[in-house]
C-alpha cells in the first residue's frame, strides 16, 4: 500500500513544482518567459536571483543547491519572446523541460499497420453439414445410431423403417415385373427413388420379388451426429428432422465485428485466431465471406473465416478470439499512441514549438495502429508534439488555450461585419433577434433574422431597439454573433 501512495505524493508534487516554476516566469504584462529570451538575457544580463526547480519560494542572490540537492535556475525577469502560437501557449525554463524529462516526437506519413480485434466461436462448415428427413410416414424399428456426437462413416446404416407406403410401392413394382409392363415398371423404380429407397434394395427387390417391411437407410457422408430427435419405436413423418452429421475436417469461424469498424472490414484480409482451450497454438486464416446484415441488439456484423481441421483439434461452439490484420496501403499522418490526450469530446496533443514553447492543441484522429493514430485535422507532417509529461503541460496550457493554430489554415467559415437594429433579446437561449443592414459583400439585402451569440460574447449590456454593430459566422448550428457593440462605439483594439 505504501508505493501507490509514495508515487502519487511525488506525482502531485512534479505537478505543483511545474506550474509553479510557469507562474515564477511570468513577465509584468502577463506573458510567460521564452527560451530564446532566457539565452538572451544570460549572454547580456545578471540573474535577479536563482530559484529551486522544485519550491519557487526557495530564492538565493547566487548560485547554489535547492533543499532537494538541484541545482537553482537562474530568473532574468525578461518577457517572452519568439513565435506565439496564440492563446495557451506557454513558455519554459529548458532546465525545468529537461527536469520534467520531455520526451517528442515529429508526424510523420507512413503506412498504418492495425488489428481488428473481435471474438466469436467454431461453427461447423455449414457447406458440410447434412440433415437427415425422412420422405414417408413410418416407425422407427431399429436406430443405429445412439447419441449425439457419434462418429459415422459414408454408407453406414442409420435407422429402419417400418412404413405402410414403402410396402405398397415395393408391391407396385413387383406388379409391373409380374405384367412386364416396361412403362409401370420405370415410373415404380422412379417412386422408389423419390422416396430414397437405397439402390442395394431396389435391386434386391428386383432380384429376390419379395418385399421388405423394414427397409434401412443409410449415412449420405462421414462426419458426426450433431443432432439426433429420434429414438427407437418413434412414429416420423417427412416433416421432421431425424438427424444432423457434420463433418469437421474444415470449421468456420464467425467473427463479431463491431459497427463502427466494419468499414475497415473486406474479404481475404489475413486473420489470426486464438482459441481458448488450445492456448499454446494459433490458427491463421483469411476473411472468407461478409454477412449482408448487422445484429440488431448486439450491433455487430459476423464475419466467416474457413480453417483446415484434418486433427479434429478444434470443436464446434469453441470460443475464439480473432484479430483481422489490416494494412493501409496509402500512407497517413501518424503520431505516437501516447501523444493523444483523449477527453470526453475531444482529442489533444501538447505541440513542441520550440524554445521551451508549448501549446495544447486540438487534434482529429482516425484509425488506430499498434503504436501510432493517424491524425486527421490539425497538425502536418514534420511537426514535433510531446509524448511524455505532456499531461502536466496539457494542463498548464490549456488554462487559457482556444486549442486552435494560428499558423494553419482554418476551416472555412463564412463571416460578415454588418449593422442592425435589436428588436428581441432572449437570454435564456442566448438569441436576438435583429433587423440586419444589407451586406455588400454578400450581395444581400437587409433582412430580420434570429442570431445565436458565442457563449464568450456579453449580451447583458444589449437593450432591444439598440443599433449595433456586430460580426457572426455561418456554422452549422446556423448565425453565429462572434462581437458586438453599439454602432457609435470605437471598435478599435
Amino acid at each position: 500500500m505504501k508505493k501507490p501512495i509514495i508515487t502519487l505524493v511525488l506525482g502531485f508534487a512534479f505537478g505543483i513544482a511545474l506550474m509553479l516554476m510557469i507562474n515564477l516566469m511570468k513577465s509584468p504584462s502577463g506573458g510567460l518567459e521564452s527560451a530564446d529570451s532566457i539565452n538572451d538575457a544570460q549572454k547580456e544580463t545578471k540573474p535577479l536571483y536563482w530559484v529551486a526547480p522544485m519550491d519557487a519560494n526557495y530564492r538565493r542572490d547566487k548560485p547554489g543547491k535547492s533543499p532537494m540537492g538541484m541545482d537553482l535556475i537562474p530568473y532574468y525577469g525578461d518577457e517572452g519572446g519568439g513565435n506565439d502560437e496564440g492563446p495557451g501557449t506557454i513558455r519554459i525554463n529548458p532546465d525545468v523541460v529537461n527536469n520534467l524529462g520531455v520526451r517528442t516526437a515529429k508526424a510523420v506519413k507512413k503506412a498504418l499497420h492495425f488489428e481488428i480485434n473481435a471474438v466469436g466461436y467454431v461453427a461447423y462448415d455449414e457447406d458440410k453439414l447434412v440433415h437427415v428427413h425422412s420422405r414417408i410416414e413410418g416407425w422407427i424399428e431399429k436406430l443405429f445410431v445412439k447419441a449425439v456426437g457419434d462418429k459415422v462413416e459414408k454408407g453406414q446404416a442409420l435407422y429402419s423403417i417400418y412404413s405402410p407406403s414403402l410396402v405398397n410401392a415395393q408391391e407396385e413394382l413387383l406388379l409391373a415385373l409380374k405384367r412386364n409392363n416396361k412403362m409401370l415398371i420405370n415410373a415404380s423404380k422412379d417412386r422408389l427413388k423419390s422416396l430414397q429407397l437405397p439402390k442395394s434394395t431396389i435391386s434386391k427387390l428386383i432380384k429376390t420379388r419379395r418385399v421388405q417391411q423394414n427397409i434401412t437407410f443409410y449415412s449420405p457422408q462421414s462426419g458426426f451426429v450433431d443432432m439426433l430427435k429420434i429414438r427407437q419405436g418413434f412414429f416420423v413423418k417427412p416433416a421432421m428432422t431425424l438427424m444432423s452429421i457434420g463433418d469437421i475436417d474444415s470449421v468456420w469461424v464467425e467473427a463479431e465485428v463491431i459497427e463502427s469498424q466494419i468499414s475497415h472490414i473486406f474479404p481475404n484480409l489475413p486473420v489470426t485466431i486464438q482459441i481458448d482451450a488450445i492456448p499454446t497454438k494459433s490458427f491463421n486464416g483469411k476473411v472468407d465471406y461478409i454477412y449482408p446484415t448487422l445484429d440488431a441488439k448486439k450491433r455487430t456484423l459476423k464475419v466467416r473465416i474457413k480453417l483446415d481441421n484434418k486433427d479434429n483439434s478444434l470443436k464446434p461452439n469453441m470460443f475464439a478470439n480473432i484479430q483481422i490484420h489490416h494494412n493501409e496501403q496509402k500512407l497517413l499522418l501518424l503520431v505516437p499512441s501516447e501523444a493523444v490526450i483523449r477527453s470526453g469530446k475531444a482529442s489533444r496533443v501538447v505541440l513542441a514549438l520550440g524554445n521551451g514553447q508549448f501549446k495544447s492543441i486540438e487534434v482529429k484522429t482516425g484509425r488506430k495502429g499498434d503504436d501510432f493514430i493517424e491524425i486527421l485535422s490539425g497538425l502536418e507532417e514534420g511537426e514535433e508534439v510531446v509524448t511524455s509529461a505532456q499531461f502536466l503541460l496539457d494542463s498548464e496550457s490549456s488554462k487559457t488555450s482556444d486549442f486552435k493554430r494560428m499558423n494553419h489554415e482554418e476551416e472555412d467559415v463564412s463571416s460578415a461585419t454588418v449593422t442592425g437594429t435589436i428588436n428581441s433579446i432572449m437570454k435564456g437561449m442566448r438569441m436576438l433577434n435583429i433587423s440586419r443592414d444589407a451586406i455588400e459583400e454578400w450581395n444581400r439585402g437587409p433582412a430580420t433574422l434570429d442570431f445565436l451569440v458565442d457563449d464568450t460574447v456579453g449580451i447583458y449590456d444589449l437593450t432591444e431597439g439598440m443599433r449595433v454593430m456586430f460580426t457572426f459566422e455561418v456554422r452549422d448550428e446556423g448565425f453565429v454573433i462572434i462581437s458586438i457593440m453599439p454602432e457609435n462605439m470605437d471598435m478599435g483594439e
